[in-house]
């Protein structure tokens, strides 16, 4: 495997390694910020150079490579396949009827006897993360890792883009396809925060829609804890006090969950993924340490295999874990970075929602406010 990264801004285009032309490249991950990605231009540029190759990407709340983090530029990671091959596939969520018949959709055009992995980029907005997922696994073999997440728009929650072989747009899922024996695939999630206040019950809900907590409107929690200000700015200060959910009969699958929006007529919220009646809920708060520690035990969880090959990392961060870290946020990409090979090279972004399997459990799932990382590596013949 080959790898090469690089970066793209409106005013100097795409800065390529020299020796880009050694290999074509078999996909190109991109990733930048709704305002850099919506007029194409990024997208041509790769398209332009690299017409061969298979170009998956999304709009983010911030992305960063091993040495920086930009908000005014796109940052691209390329790899090329000796043996190992792949595949992308993509389906528009409302064609497609929901998340759970998505997830269906790009699963079964990937799914192959040889299939290793799966990386997933999805609307972030417009999407049921945990359907999702559920739609994904129920159409591919259990050993399958799937892992990526939903795209971003920083703290607006207004659009979302993704890319597959097309300029960025609204309401798509897609989907990389990673097959081959020779390929060795890791896969990593942790948090970091820390639980507050009392265990509460969800008492209803509405898939990823949360109405009542041990009885009481969920929207008043918040509002006691937020106070006026934050909760004024609310959904977007709600990331900073994400919700740990556990179902009591299954212990080890406890998954955080965030806000993307709010109902002041009917006192409920909408989060990333599905929040089950029955379960427990406890509101989460971060510290910066806490944090950082999780990155760096989530990029240990991927670095299993041998460090010999050349590869990559693709790490998926929440952005409500950026909001709360501030300038400090570099610290977590370092924590991470440390605990993967030199010979990887690196890409990641913040995200609305984090697709990895669960670190006990290895059941995957949607994750919020959690660092996910995924390795892919091709061992030599």
């Amino acid at each position: 495997m080959l790898t090469k990264d690089w970066v793209w801004s409106a005013s100097d285009g795409f800065r390529l390694p020299d020796d880009m032309a050694s290999g074509a490249p078999s996909f190109v991950l991109f990733f930048g910020s709704r305002q850099i990605l919506r007029d194409g231009a990024a997208y041509t540029a790769l398209r332009e150079a690299f017409p061969a190759a298979h170009l998956l990407g999304c709009s983010t709340g911030g992305q960063f490579n091993r040495l920086a983090s930009e908000d005014d530029q796109v940052f691209a990671l390329a790899a090329s396949f000796e043996t190992a091959h792949c595949k992308l596939a993509s389906v528009d969520i409302e064609e497609a009827g929901s998340s759970h018949a998505s997830g269906v959709a790009v699963g079964a055009a990937l799914a192959a006897d040889d299939l290793r992995g799966i990386l997933v980029l999805s609307d972030g907005l417009g999407v049921n993360g945990s359907e999702l997922v559920a739609g994904i696994i129920s159409a591919v073999a259990a050993k399958v890792i799937v892992s990526g997440g939903l795209a971003g728009d920083g703290a607006a929650f207004e659009t979302t883009l993704v890319s597959a072989d097309c300029l960025p747009r609204s309401g798509l899922v897609a989907a990389l396809g990673l097959y081959g024996a020779s390929l060795d695939i890791g896969s990593g999630s942790a948090g970091g925060w820390d639980p507050f206040g009392p265990r509460r019950v969800i008492t209803r809900s509405a898939g990823n829609v949360l109405y009542e907590l041990d009885g009481e409107p969920a929207l008043d929690l918040y509002e006691r804890y937020l106070g006026e200000d934050e909760f004024k700015a609310l959904p977007g200060s709600a990331l900073l006090f994400p919700l740990r959910i556990n179902d009591p009969r299954a212990s080890g699958r406890d998954v955080v969950r965030t806000v993307l929006a709010v109902d002041h007529t009917t006192r409920s919220m909408t989060f990333a993924g599905d929040l089950p009646q029955g379960w427990t809920a406890e509101l989460m708060r971060g510290h910066f340490d806490r944090l950082a520690l999780g990155a760096a035990e989530a990029a240990r969880q991927a670095s299993q295999f041998e460090r010999e090959c050349e590869g990559f990392a693709v790490l998926v961060s929440c952005i409500g874990r950026r909001l709360l870290m501030g300038q400090r946020a570099a610290d977590e990409i370092d924590a991470a970075a440390s605990e993967i090979s030199g010979q990887h090279k690196l890409i990641g972004f913040y995200s609305y929602g984090e697709i990895s399997p669960h670190a006990h459990s290895g059941f995957c799932q949607l994750h919020n406010q959690t660092m996910t990382v995924m390795t892919v590596q091709e061992r030599l013949a």
